[in-house]
């Protein structure tokens, strides 16, 4: 009899001992997971707060010339035309291939159509057309004039094509000139049927 109860008592025990290690085991692998758990979220947030963010389309890189697309181009002369046609300049360049160029735009403030722009070619009558080549530049320290430049086929480096403007409209224009000396800083500009308007070279 009493062996009977004392191998029902080791079993008991051998019970016990069991549950009580299924139980300790299924503890530590709970805590072990809860801890991997915290870790990979705060290891993502460590990792999200940290990395510096790459430019994107939302945050458009600046201008290399400094300035918004949106900003209104710098004026540096302008001069009166006909029928409340404006010429402004907006830039005279020394360019590295030795030209001078000079860019700005015609604006038209009046309520119709500008259609008298055959007086700005000039004395071009070829292949270009309509364009502003009649324009010239006056280097009145060196005394001398300089006239649009053409390429091998007697085509202004201009802009052509300059049939008319609207009411209330821009044209963009550009010319190309012989680089006066690197001592001229100012030029006068002229453009028939406009009002000549010194100029100053940058670059």
């Amino acid at each position: 009899m009493r062996d009977e109860e004392a191998a029902l008592m080791s079993m008991r025990h051998a019970v016990k001992v069991r549950g009580g290690a299924a139980v300790a085991v299924a503890a530590v692998l709970a805590f072990a997971l809860a801890g991997c758990g915290g870790d990979d979220g705060k290891s993502g947030e460590a990792q999200s707060s940290s990395v510096p963010k790459k430019p994107g389309a939302a945050t458009p890189e600046p201008s290399r010339s400094g300035k918004s697309s949106s900003a209104p181009l710098e004026v540096i002369a302008t001069a009166s035309g006909e029928d409340g046609v404006v010429l402004e300049i907006n830039e005279a360049k020394r360019d590295a291939g030795g030209f001078l160029t000079v860019s700005g735009q015609i604006k038209n403030s009046g309520s119709k159509d500008f259609t008298h722009t055959t007086a700005w070619r000039g004395n071009e009558l070829t292949g270009s057309g309509e364009s502003v080549a009649g324009a010239t530049l006056v280097d009145k320290a060196g005394k001398k004039r300089y006239y649009v430049l053409r390429d091998t086929e007697g085509r202004c480096l201009c802009t052509t094509g300059v049939n008319s403007i609207g009411a209330g409209k821009a044209l963009p224009i550009f010319m190309q000139f012989p680089v006066p000396p690197a001592t001229t800083t100012e030029v006068d500009f002229s453009l028939p049927t406009f009002a000549t308007a010194t100029v100053k070279i940058s670059g």
